[in-house]
């Protein structure tokens, strides 16, 4: 049974990871720098962990936690003898009075929120950053999740995302990227980085690319909770919603992709009965929305192939020539070789093996398939089913040469098993 000390720490770890993002978000519009606010931000939480266990959890921490952190952008502007005038500018925010006081905290929520947490998600997610940077910063500041389970769910030291993360903000601050929207001109490049890197997370979850483990659900959740947040704050972007539906609705399968033991279930031998209905309900209302606010973009097309595996009530019933049409249009969309593999592998199902086989040796010669193990994979399904075992056994020696992540090399290596016997 848990102490009421800790109840309370577990408490305040919810709350932080809720209400970080709202804090740095609101701190950063106040003090102009996103450094700055992460630690006044962090500030406001160890006063909650000093208090919260003595006085209890205040009936609205969110508020709490963000009057404390204003505070303390009060007391720093004060220190740096800023004009009186902004000085009022901010005080007139907030009141400030002790924090043990028995004032109500309500106040510090009532301006919008909406605009202060959708520029942080752009500046973190800001082009002028590394990807591995944006990803890493994005986790810290929009998931909440600290460095070392950032470090742990990426399998990279803790000291790596630590830097990762301090450069990022240096970079920022260097390049005196405003605490702003992009330029409507722009708004539609930069959003893509922001789904891009909400996608990243997410697959990474989905299937990581290193280590023991086939999945991360805990990436996953992330992903989808930034996804939630952007679609809310932009319900308007036919893609954010379309990202949205797709990671709900591929989602829904995690419980079902691995058996007990840990190892992979691939999508066909599924058990159906696993999908998490309720998710794959949201996903197909998700994507509802993205196709009547705006016409089908990459992430949109991709849930609509997602929603034909979801409606599908076994493997045997897939509607595979549905799914071989929305692949032509996400390739005139995102005319990409990995779109490209997964085009050929839906045109095998729908037209056989042999024109699956043709349409994947159209695109193996491209440099970015040359070493992904997927394309050898594939390949093998279709040579077996055309009866030409002995390439079929050279493609999948290959994929699992290729592959980084222990449990798919295992799959692999029981496909071989089997193809042997």
């Amino acid at each position: 049974m848990l102490s009421e000390t800790d109840a309370t720490h577990r408490a305040i770890e919810a709350v932080w990871r809720h209400e970080s993002a709202k804090i740095v978000a609101r701190v950063t519009r106040l003090i102009g720098d996103l450094s700055v606010a992460e630690d006044l931000a962090q500030d406001a939480l160890l006063a909650a962990l000093e208090q919260w266990p003595q006085s209890g959890v205040p009936d609205n921490p969110g508020a709490w936690l963000t009057t404390i952190a204003k505070r303390r952008a009060v007391d720093l502007l004060r220190r740096r003898t800023l004009s009186q005038q902004k000085n009022e500018q901010v005080a007139q925010e907030i009141e400030v009075d002790r924090p043990d006081s028995t004032a109500r905290f309500d106040d510090a929520l009532d301006d919008p929120i909406g605009d202060d947490l959708l520029r942080l998600i752009f500046m973190c997610c800001h082009p002028v950053l590394a990807t591995e940077a944006r990803v890493a910063l994005t986790l810290r500041l929009l998931g909440g999740l600290s460095t070392e389970e950032i470090a742990r769910a990426f399998l990279v030291p803790v000291p790596t995302v630590a830097q990762r993360i301090v450069r990022a903000k240096r970079t920022l601050s260097n390049a005196r990227v405003p605490f702003e929207l992009p330029p409507r001109d722009e708004l539609a490049s930069r959003l893509g980085s922001v789904l891009e890197v909400i996608y990243l997370i997410f697959n990474e979850g989905y299937s990581a690319t290193e280590g023991e483990h086939w999945t991360r659900p805990a990436l996953c959740s992330e992903a989808i909770r930034l996804g939630g947040i952007l679609a809310e704050l932009e319900p308007d972007e036919h893609e954010v919603l379309g990202l949205l539906a797709l990671m709900q609705i591929h989602a829904s399968r995690l419980k079902a992709r691995v058996d007990a033991t840990g190892h992979p279930i691939l999508l066909l031998d599924q058990d159906r009965a696993r999908w998490d209905k309720k998710l794959i309900d949201q996903g197909l209302h998700a994507l509802a929305r993205a196709q009547a606010t705006g016409p089908g973009g990459a992430y949109t097309l991709q849930a609509a192939i997602a929603a034909c595996h979801a409606r599908a009530p076994s493997a045997e019933q897939t509607d595979w020539p549905e799914i071989a049409s929305w692949y032509d249009l996400l390739y005139q969309v995102k005319p990409t070789p990995i779109v490209a593999l997964n085009r050929a592998v839906a045109i095998g199902m729908a037209r056989g093996a042999a024109a699956g086989l043709e349409a994947i040796d159209q695109v193996a010669a491209e440099p970015v398939l040359v070493n992904y193990h997927i394309l050898p994979s594939v390949r093998a399904d279709f040579l077996a089913k055309l009866g030409r075992t002995a390439e079929a056994r050279a493609e999948l020696e290959r994929a699992v040469a290729l592959a980084g992540n222990q449990a798919e090399r295992e799959l692999l290596l029981r496909r071989l098993a089997n193809l042997a016997n």
